[in-house]
């Protein structure tokens, strides 16, 4: 059983979910006698990590209570649109759906893995409102349908990305509050700049805590007019990938963390699609990790997932991948295979963040539910992902259980 979750405010206002558990799910090394007088070994930390998590539009048209389905694009003005070609491509979508549908196979996974934290970038609004920003694709899920986020057990919501404001700052508002109504802790946007700027914290029994971090850059589709400020809800949003910047978060840390705290930065960062990392990317990454203490940094923005490195024993995710959307009718840039996903499962060393193992779990969208990927899907993910690896000193594993582990130097 999952622990039963608190709720803590930080000195900024913010109330953020927190969830107290039991032992860590994994365990590597073993606790020597202590009659000997040897040093106790720290037990592992385990985490889910994925991409972006949408459930708005065509998605939350089949959940029990779909908001309105009058959207502003330019070629599509119904929601239920997006479940008509799903179907014209995969076949039938029942709904209403029950809660748990979407996730699909990825909660057996879940539950076979038992990570202590579960953090997800969540591409979608919650609220009723019906004032959209005009940017052409808005996303929103009904409050009603906030228990599609718990059927998953989803500890922590990332909010620092293009979307959360698609319903202007009522509509953050409603998802902050929803969210914790629904005792879900949040990260990356707030009431101000501070309480965008504050970690979630997720504590992990013995004083051990996670610290969630997360910002956005211009680059992936955040306008300047959604940063927060002193006076203003908002996302972090950075203004560069600048050692400047690298300063100011590093200091942002320090305030809050304390011995033994993992300390997690998740960046919605870049375009959607391609391969490439820029070198002010890469650099800013191993800035976070030598200068700002950081030991994950969890990269999205990409529709596919992208490059792993390790730096200094650090995970760098530098793009996850989409793991839930309703794009599965919506044709182009068919050669990246975005339907294609992966769970991502880092094991660290409690109390230094090192990290000890990594697994990938392969998945594809079909009928906008996740399913274990086959065996052709498999192999096609592993030498995309592989190749990219390579660039950066690690590489992928094909497991005879269909799951990848990481290697690296």
């Amino acid at each position: 059983m999952r622990g039963r979750r608190h709720f803590l405010k930080l000195s900024t206002g913010l109330a953020l979910g927190m969830a107290t558990r039991g032992p860590a799910g994994a365990l590597l090394g073993a606790v020597a006698s202590q009659r000997s007088g040897t040093a106790r070994v720290s037990p592992s930390l385990s985490l889910f990590l994925c991409g972006d998590v949408m459930l708005g539009r065509g998605i939350d048209q089949i959940l029990p209570h779909p908001s309105a389905p009058t959207l502003h694009e330019a070629h599509v003005r119904n929601a239920r649109r997006y479940v008509t070609l799903a179907e014209w491509k995969n076949g039938e979508i029942p709904r209403p759906v029950a809660y748990p549908y979407v996730w699909g196979e990825a909660l057996a996974e879940l539950e076979r893995r038992r990570p202590d934290a579960r953090i997800v970038n969540l591409e979608t609004a919650i609220t009723r409102s019906d004032r959209n920003w005009p940017k052409g694709i808005n996303y929103r899920m009904h409050p009603g349908n906030l228990p599609c986020l718990t059927a998953a057990g989803v500890d922590c919501c990332v909010l620092s990305n293009n979307h959360v404001l698609d319903w202007e700052r009522d509509g953050l508002r409603e998802t902050l509050a929803t969210l914790q109504h629904g005792r879900i802790a949040s990260a990356g946007a707030g009431a101000d700049l501070a309480a965008a700027q504050a970690p979630a914290i997720l504590p992990l029994g013995d004083n051990a805590r996670i610290l969630v971090f997360a910002a956005a850059t211009g680059d992936s589709g955040v306008p300047p007019a959604w940063a927060a400020n002193p006076t203003r809800s908002g996302v972090s949003r950075l203004p560069d990938l600048s050692a400047s910047t690298v300063d100011q978060i590093a200091a942002l840390v320090r305030r809050h963390r304390r011995k033994g705290d993992c300390v997690v930065f998740s960046l919605h960062w870049g375009g959607n699609w391609g391969y490439a990392i820029p070198p002010e990317q890469r650099d800013f990454a191993h800035a976070l990790i030598d200068e700002a203490d950081v030991d994950v940094i969890h990269g999205h923005s990409s529709h596919h997932a992208k490059a792993i490195e390790v730096h200094r024993d650090r995970l760098i995710l530098y793009g996850c991948g989409d793991f839930i959307n309703d794009y599965e009718g919506i044709g182009g840039h068919e050669e990246f295979r975005g339907e294609l996903g992966l769970m991502y499962f880092p094991v660290l060393a409690r109390g230094s963040g090192r990290l000890l193992e990594l697994t990938l779990t392969p998945t594809r969208l079909q009928r906008f539910r996740v399913h274990l990927a086959g065996e052709a899907d498999r192999r096609w993910l592993h030498e995309r992902l592989h190749r990219e690896c390579r660039r950066f000193g690690s590489g992928v594993e094909m497991r005879a259980d269909g799951r990848f582990s990481l290697r690296w130097q």
